[in-house]
């Protein structure tokens, strides 16, 4: 007789999602998160969430075009059957969020409302207010406190995932350990679902959570897992700068009608409002006038850097550029984005109702993520198509099993049997950029779909062998307490405080070089200056050295810990960089500027090994649904800013 627990590690919606599916199917549930499940970062999610709904249907969308907008989003990367799957459950995840309570923006009609984002010229992007993350998630918590009442779920709040066990080839459970006590110990489990989101941490100052450290992803890549694409790291458009971090500035500003500019004149020493509209540069309108504003994110982030740093255009010679609201009804702006707007005025001290906001872009998202694997649907025609025309019927329905065979065990596992990754910290979905508004349906699709995945696993595939041995699992725990002890052993030392073994040093230094060598523009050369910088700050952490030993709540403990996490999928996001020689997507190199289909259309696999440290190969994807045509998005021949008068300036 198997175990029927199943471990979920992560708070956020694809956590929840999968929790209550499992615990709706009858297993039960252990569910680990770092912070109390609302506080997860899902909660910071702010735009939206994409679906075809009957409105849009009326006006020519469909389930189709979503799902070839997303892979032409993608740049023509993600394996498509996945993707089609994902989009025809869209309406459906948002029919179940509307009955669960989920309080989306209505028309006077009493429609959901929709929404403009990045990478259509659709509405299709359902939201309440700006603050859409937050409204899921606790409708999702509410379905999970439900559960936890019955006894189906237990949660294991402030409890860090140290290490999959993996036993026989298989996963049989996980070991954690709790933050306030220390306590490490194993847990047996049938199945292990990561739902861990992204790393940005890795790059120091992000518009993640502190906790998004990718250091979950990591220890699960260094007892085998194999991790996808990781160079693809998408740096949002709009960020507002800060001392501390980075703060989101959602799409739905630019959905909703936000314009980007600058003012033509370098250094025009004008306040904004005193600008003429001749006088401003709306260069992503004037580039892409079919999209404007609303191109996607790794295209606008390309502009506003060259606006800034290759032109000088930046407002006031600064790396900034305007996002402005102030052209639309203030009382409109508070009823559809009055989150963000409110968040804006916090930090930066200026009402983006009156004045226009000032942002640069920042990372974001991760579309590499561990790698996992997929049962193809019935759609399989004979040749793939060319890619839809916006507004022309679908080829085929929405059915669902057309995209993925539901319920196969294989659905979203990792190389190892019995693990799992849903959400951000899985691969699939994105290709080499996300579309806005898609992560929160990546996540949710994950834990309802992919969720009964996990439940056949368990009940029809898992291997009919014994019970996990009681000693992989001691070993396991042992081996982390091991870890554990070793580094709050570096802390008694006599030796002078050394600031290059201190390990918040050795992550500020991390964080500036990632974000240098490995984000919006990327170079043979400089990527190779990373990769030896790299290797010196692992050199350095082999000697780090806690500044405290303490046995509760020991938080310098668990960041160090993180730190070395981080290192490792710092190689591999730098690896995986040198060796795609080529631009696609987010990714882009000055020195391979093209996009190169023959050599390059292929997922990056990145492996761990601990003799050979990490390696990477190249594995073919699924494009066997649309044919890949070039990703230009209408954009038309730069035109070059018009001199401004000077009796204007």
């Amino acid at each position: 007789m198997h175990t029927q627990r199943v471990i979920v590690v992560g708070g956020g919606l694809a956590g929840l999602a999968a929790c209550v599916r499992l615990a709706e199917a009858g297993l039960d549930v252990d569910l680990f998160s770092l912070v109390p499940v609302k506080r997860s970062h899902s909660v910071c999610a702010q735009g939206g969430i994409n679906a075809c709904n009957d409105v849009a249907r009326q006006q020519g969308y469909s389930e189709y075009e979503h799902f070839d907008e997303t892979i032409y989003g993608g740049d023509y990367l993600a394996d498509q059957h996945p993707v089609l799957e994902m989009a025809n459950w869209a309406p459906r995840i948002i029919d179940l969020l509307d009955r669960m309570g989920v309080p989306f923006n209505r028309t006077s009609e009493g429609f959901r409302d929709l929404r403009l984002f990045g990478g259509s010229l659709f509405k299709r992007t359902h939201f309440a207010g700006a603050t859409t993350g937050q409204q899921l998630l606790y409708a999702l918590d509410e379905q999970t406190r439900r559960y936890a009442s019955e006894g189906k779920i237990t949660k294991y709040e402030f409890w860090d995932f140290l290490a999959p066990v993996v036993d026989d080839g298989r996963a049989v459970g996980i070991v954690a350990q709790d933050l306030r006590t220390m306590q490490v110990r194993s847990f047996p489990a049938a199945a292990v679902v990561m739902a861990t989101g992204g790393c940005g941490l890795v790059f120091g100052k992000s518009t993640n959570s502190v906790i998004c450290t990718g250091a979950a992803a990591a220890r699960c890549f260094k007892h085998g897992v194999w991790y996808g694409n990781p160079e693809m790291i998408q740096v949002h458009p709009t960020a507002i700068p800060g001392a501390d971090k980075l703060r989101l500035m959602s799409e739905s500003a630019r959905g909703e009608g936000g314009r980007v500019w600058v003012p033509r004149k370098a250094r025009d020493a004008r306040r904004a409002r005193d600008i003429p509209d001749a006088e401003r540069y709306y260069f992503l309108e004037e580039k892409y006038p079919k999209y404007g504003n609303i191109v996607p994110r790794d295209i606008a982030t390309r502009e506003i850097f060259d606006i800034c740093v290759n032109q000088g255009l930046g407002v006031g010679g600064e790396n900034s550029v305007y996002l402005d609201l102030t052209h639309k009804d203030p009382e409109y702006l508070t009823r559809k984005l009055g989150g963000i707007l409110e968040i804006y005025e916090k930090f930066v001290g200026v009402d983006p109702r009156v004045e226009p906001m000032k942002i640069f872009p920042g990372v974001h998202y991760s579309m590499g993520g561990l790698y996992t694997v997929f049962e193809p649907g019935r759609y399989t025609p004979r040749e793939a198509l060319d890619k839809h025309r916006s507004g022309a019927g679908a080829p085929i329905g929405a059915e669902v099993g057309l995209g993925m065979s539901p319920g196969d065990p294989r659905n979203m596992s990792t190389n190892i049997p019995g693990l799992y990754a849903f959400g951000e910290v899985n691969f699939a979905y994105h290709g080499a950029n996300r579309l806005g508004a898609n992560a929160l349906l990546s996540c949710l699709f994950d834990g309802l779909f992919c969720g009964q995945s996990v439940v056949s696993y368990v009940r029809d595939a898992l291997p009919k062998a014994p019970e996990p041995r009681q000693a992989a699992l001691d070993a396991a725990a042992r081996a982390e307490e091991n870890h554990a002890a070793a580094l709050l052993a570096s802390a008694s030392g006599s030796a002078e405080p050394d600031a290059s073994t201190n390990p918040y040093v050795i992550h500020k230094e991390l964080g500036v070089e990632m974000t240098s060598a490995c984000t919006v523009v990327k170079s043979g050369p400089r990527l190779e200056q990373c990769r030896a910088k790299l290797a010196e700050l692992r050199e350095r952490f082999s000697k780090v050295r806690l500044g405290d030993a303490a046995t509760w709540t020991n938080q310098t403990l668990s960041f160090t810990r993180g730190v070395g996490d981080m290192l490792l999928i710092a190689e591999a996001i730098c690896l995986g960089s040198i060796e795609r020689r080529e631009s696609r997507g987010a990714h882009y190199r000055t020195d391979f500027q093209e996009r190169d289909d023959a050599n390059f259309m292929k997922t990056s696999l990145a492996k761990y090994d601990p003799q050979r440290g990490v390696t990477l190969e190249f594995v073919p994807i699924d494009a066997t649904l649309v044919r890949p045509t070039a990703r230009t998005y209408g954009k038309v021949e730069k035109k070059e800013p018009a001199a401004p008068s000077m009796a204007t300036v």
